[in-house]
């Protein structure tokens, strides 16, 4: 609730790997793992926080050197199951480089799961062949896998587009050690009280 404000609901967090997050479409829909550590909140009830248009996405990402960096996009808006939770995203600014909307974007891709492959590249599942075969937004496969498989410190030495990743900010062969999203409306206000 401190961060850059406050007002934050987490909606993904990835901080140790005590959670698999290779999981069906049904489990991305209501959500896995636990708020105190791992989890993904659930398609449905993201649907619901962003329904309106008025949020803003938070992404904040750790290295294993302890380096910190995020990234904020001041539209973030998922639709319901029966559109594939299509991601709508963009407004980018932060300090980790743009993953989401830049060379190959997020924005306008529907959800994937090794069992609904929605992307929109033929060769392959994306979901399936990249980020760990964790569920994300994949147009063409993507700049970023928050979901993918947790590889521990490898370094620039892991496997191509298998961890966390965040491509803009380390690359395709760095998995990070923490990363989280959060959403909040973009009408909240920022308490500049100290008490």
């Amino acid at each position: 609730m401190e961060t850059a404000g406050g007002g934050w609901s987490v909606i993904q967090r990835r901080v140790d790997g005590s959670v698999l997050f290779n999981r069906t479409w049904d489990q991305y829909k209501w959500g896995f793992g636990t708020v105190e550590g791992e989890f993904w909140l659930g398609n449905d009830k993201i649907h619901q926080l962003t329904a309106r248009g008025d949020a803003r996405l938070r992404v904040d990402l750790t290295d294993w050197e302890g380096n910190t960096a995020y990234a904020e996009y001041n539209t973030f808006r998922l639709s319901d199951e029966r559109h594939k939770y299509r991601l709508e995203i963009y407004g980018y600014s932060g300090t980790a480089g743009d993953a989401m909307t830049g060379s190959d974007p997020n924005n306008g891709a529907p959800f994937s799961t090794l069992d609904r492959d929605n992307d929109g590249y033929s060769g392959i599942s994306c979901a399936a062949g990249y980020g760990g075969q964790g569920g994300w937004w994949f147009h063409n496969c993507g700049q970023s896998y928050l979901n993918g498989r947790y590889l521990r410190d490898c370094g620039f030495s892991c496997p191509y587009a298998q961890g966390v990743v965040w491509s803009e900010w380390k690359n395709f062969h760095y998995s990070l050690k923490h990363a989280s999203m959060k959403v909040r409306p973009n009408n909240f206000q920022i308490s500049n009280n100290k008490n």
